[in-house]
């Protein structure tokens, strides 16, 4: 993990397109140096935020459906405890290297078709000018607040429920590191946890610092032992001193919306960045904004969130140097006009890295 993406831009996943082929034509055109596969959630819930990477926990009958659609954790089935322990039996194989079981633990298709799409474009392509490959799996937090039992309580609150999300996120998180490794490039995954910012509300009482804390570690930890880094995307306000005092390599921020939440952190992020740490700044909008911005007005907002935190004292040089550009958020939800000047836009401003 020598290398470091100092100064170059990518993108946070998500797409409104339900072709592969058009999502990626956008991303190797505008980010050619850090290029990522894309979710695509407008193909159906199977590639959903959530439900994109909960496919071994269906297989394996822990999680059930419900009449909307929805998978739930059935607690109170009568083979329950026995689909638990085959879970961790093929957990257990799985970090032990059989194939058979880690196979378990990848994404079908159906589930990812983009990121399919993406390996086999670096298969007959070749990798151009990448220098770094990006993949990225939802966070632990988010999925676990949506992801409820029978009763509806979260999953995330129940310490059994949430051990088996997280080595599951860890172990899919492994497959797309050996899938993109054969590339020969450095990799990054960014783990995508809007979740967080519900600490310290009063209707989340139950989520707690260290749960949040070690459910990131297990994860951060997982891509370092394949010298991969590893970024934490949060397009909300929170805690930010959460991430810093976890070993993660980039924080991204909303920064078009949150900026401010950040200020607050100061002493904190100081710390990340005086340890090497990387701010991956989204400062392109992903709304209708985005209409009434150009190169200028983007640079001028990343101008001026480096400009409030060398006032206050953060070492000019580095926060310069550690840095990177996305956009704001995923563009999942968004129309293709907009999709589309949101990366043009990103790109364009590699230029002035």
């Amino acid at each position: 993990m020598t290398r470091k993406p100092y100064r170059m831009v990518t993108g946070v996943g998500s797409f409104p397109f339900k072709k592969e082929d058009e999502a990626l034509e956008l991303i190797f055109k505008n980010m050619p140096l850090i290029p990522h596969w894309p979710q695509l959630p407008s193909i159906g819930n199977s590639e959903g935020f959530v439900e994109q990477y909960l496919y071994p926990l269906i297989k394996i009958e822990v999680l059930k459906y419900k009449k909307e659609g929805s998978p739930f954790f059935d607690t109170e089935n009568l083979s329950f405890i026995e689909n638990i322990t085959e879970f961790y039996d093929l957990y257990l194989r799985a970090k032990e290297g059989e194939i058979e079981a880690a196979d378990c633990f990848t994404m079908p298709h159906k589930y990812a078709s983009g990121f399919y799409t993406f390996v086999n474009k670096l298969k007959k392509e070749g990798t151009g000018n990448a220098v770094f490959l990006k993949g990225q799996i939802s966070g632990p937090v988010t999925v676990g607040l949506k992801l409820t039992n029978e009763k509806q309580l979260p999953s995330f609150y129940h310490q059994q429920l949430r051990d088996m999300l997280v080595k599951t996120l860890e172990l899919q998180l492994e497959w797309q590191i050996k899938e993109m490794s054969q590339f020969g490039l450095p990799l990054i995954i960014f783990i995508d946890d809007p979740g967080i910012c519900f600490f310290g509300q009063a209707s989340y009482v139950g989520l707690s610092r260290e749960d949040i804390k070690e459910s990131l570690k297990e994860l951060i930890e997982a891509a370092h032992n394949h010298q991969v880094l590893v970024g934490v995307h949060v397009c909300s306000g929170i805690d930010w001193s959460i991430l810093t005092e976890l070993d993660v390599d980039i924080i991204n921020i909303d920064a078009v919306n949150y900026f401010d939440s950040l200020l607050v952190y100061t002493d904190s992020l100081k710390d990340f960045i005086n340890r090497g740490g990387i701010v991956a700044w989204g400062v392109v909008p992903t709304d209708i904004r985005i209409l009434s911005e150009n190169k200028d007005t983007i640079f001028k907002r990343l101008s001026s969130c480096l400009e409030n935190f060398i006032k206050k004292g953060l070492p000019e040089e580095a926060l310069k140097k550690q840095l990177m550009v996305t956009p704001s958020c995923g563009t999942g939800v968004l129309s293709r006009e907009l999709t589309e000047k949101i990366y043009a836009l990103t790109g364009e401003i590699q230029l002035y890295l």
